[in-house]
């Protein structure tokens, strides 16, 4: 059988960026293929969950008050395990969890990196089959290695990210990550286990058509809020539009698809709920990460999303993410 050698896999991929920096540990790069092993676990249960009991609830609310999906669990518990037995990690947030868990031992202890994770972002539509994934970031630690890590080294600002990625589990699995060097997609072949790389250097187009919101909420948002979303279903042709509305709910899957093809994603806040509903450390600051180094731009649509200074683990903020000049436009509504 003659084998496509252009085709790289993630592990190949990430020894070859390892050649380019010859004074690299590549501690990072297995930190990533434990990732990708733990993504590839999860993903297996994904795709047979109508057929085991793994569907629904499992009868307990997290921390963010919401009802946790069996699957949910199971996410959590496979990349805590994965991540706990490697080498490469000295502690793990989850939003799935009321604090961090530091995996104090010798090796973990030595490590210069910690995690914060949404092991499974979308949870609430895997009943009905609609695209789920997850969501991670790694900080480089700020406590002295060779000691457990503590909380101060997950209450950084997302600008102090090294790097950050997603998983989604839709039509293909899909691996996406970020370095400071780019952003690359990997596509999971189930015929050798393994991701490949298929979309390299991603870049977010400067402008796209579709912009993402819940519509349901509309009356609830700030008026500049309301006026933009008027703006994007009301623009001509002569003035670029009108844009496209899309909204699965899923965020992983809203973002991934406006990163690849250009929009916007908003989640602004409501007379309800004024801080938004969205995660900053698990959910807002690794995208953020993501779309700047890809060439776009995320705000709480009062300031970068990066420069945030989190003072909990489970802060929530409204969010707003794009394509560069979608986001511009965009401010000059909301500043």
């Amino acid at each position: 059988m003659d084998f496509n050698r252009k085709i790289l896999t993630l592990d190949e991929f990430t020894i070859q960026q390892l050649r380019d920096f010859p004074k690299a540990t590549g501690e990072l790069s297995r930190l990533l293929r434990d990732i990708g092993l733990a993504a590839k676990r999860v993903n297996v249960e994904v795709n047979k969950a109508g057929l085991v009991d793994i569907l629904g609830d499992a009868g307990t609310i997290n921390v963010q008050g919401e009802d946790v999906k069996k699957l949910d669990v199971y996410a959590n518990n496979q990349f805590l395990g994965v991540l706990r037995h490697g080498i490469s990690c000295a502690g793990l947030g989850s939003e799935e969890l009321d604090d961090i868990v530091v995996f104090d031992d010798e090796i973990s202890n030595n490590s210069k990196y910690v995690i914060m994770i949404d092991p499974l972002d979308g949870s609430s539509n895997i009943d009905v089959n609609v695209s789920i994934g997850t969501i991670f970031g790694v900080y480089r630690r700020v406590t002295t290695p060779g000691k457990p890590c503590d909380r101060s080294d997950f209450l950084q600002r997302g600008r102090n990210q090294v790097a950050a990625g997603y998983i989604v589990y839709g039509s293909s699995t899909m691996l996406v990550y970020a370095t400071r060097r780019g952003v690359n997609g990997f596509t999971l072949d189930p015929s050798i286990g393994e991701f490949t790389l298929s979309h390299p250097n991603i870049k977010c187009p400067e402008k796209g058509k579709i912009y993402s919101v819940n519509h349901g909420n509309f009356y609830q948002y700030d008026e500049k809020v309301k006026k933009y979303i008027t703006a994007c279903q009301t623009k001509t042709k002569e003035t670029g539009g009108p844009y496209t509305q899309r909204y699965i709910g899923s965020m992983v899957s809203d973002v991934h698809r406006n990163l690849i093809k250009g929009g916007i994603f908003m989640y602004p806040g409501t007379t309800g709920k004024p801080n938004g509903k969205l995660r900053l450390l698990y959910e807002c600051n690794p995208f953020a990460f993501i779309m700047e180094v890809a060439g776009g731009k995320a705000t709480n649509g009062k300031e970068r999303i990066l420069d945030i200074q989190p003072t909990e683990l489970h802060q929530r903020t409204p969010f707003f993410i794009g394509s560069k000049l979608m986001m511009e436009e965009l401010e000059t509504y909301i500043a």
